[in-house]
């Protein structure tokens, strides 16, 4: 697991997923009103996961708010009924995806884009009906789920087509993404691939067009 503290109240971890093969990053949001984890996963390495809940019991204990866990895309519900069952939390999701994730998850609050949500946050459709990326308003960072992704040198692309559902092209996806560019956009918070830490408009205007 790697940890990195992006900025005050905003911190990245990756973790191997093995149902993934691959690593993942998660977010933890902390903000007035909540504390906020992004498409949260528990570590999977041995020896990873006591570390892992000694450093969020710390941190949510000395925040002292309710805990809110907000889902990009109802596959990446990953740990969040282990964050329900440790700390009462509220799993928020899109309203197509809502029953997917209900089976693994339990309750499950339905929102839909551009829906404000804890911590300020505010949910931007994509192309994908089940599918947001989240306006982290307070930090100008965009998290995404799988329709950006991280190159492995610094800067992004699009998911591959085989990804999209029947008719929807790469242009349909940067048409229904270009008003992300409306956005003071410092940082791009990937789940697959390395984020964009610093210049993450010009980063987006090149991926879009």
């Amino acid at each position: 697991m790697d940890v990195a503290r992006i900025e005050e109240g905003l911190w990245r971890w990756s973790t191997h997923y093995g149902e993934w093969g691959q690593d993942v990053g998660c977010l933890y949001v902390e903000a007035e009103d909540a504390v906020v984890l992004i498409d949260p996963l528990v570590p999977e390495e041995p020896g990873e996961e006591e570390r892992f809940w000694s450093a969020l019991d710390r941190d949510v204990g000395r925040a002292d708010t309710p805990v809110h866990v907000l889902v990009t895309v109802f596959w990446h519900t990953r740990s969040a009924a282990r964050m329900v069952e440790r700390y009462g939390a509220k799993v928020h999701a899109m309203s197509g995806g809502r029953a997917a994730i209900a089976r693994r998850a339990g309750d499950v609050h339905a929102y839909k884009s551009g829906t404000a949500l804890p911590g300020g946050i505010v949910a931007r459709p994509t192309a994908r009906s089940s599918e947001v990326v989240f306006w982290l308003t307070a930090h100008r960072a965009l998290a995404t789920g799988d329709v950006i992704l991280g190159t492995d040198r610094g800067g992004l692309r699009l998911c591959p087509v085989s990804w999209l559902p029947s008719g929807i092209d790469h242009e349909r996806l940067r048409e229904s993404l270009r008003p992300l560019l409306e956005l003071p956009v410092e940082r791009v918070l990937v789940s697959h691939g390395e984020p964009v830490l610093s210049g993450g408009h010009a980063a987006l205007a090149r991926l879009l067009g």
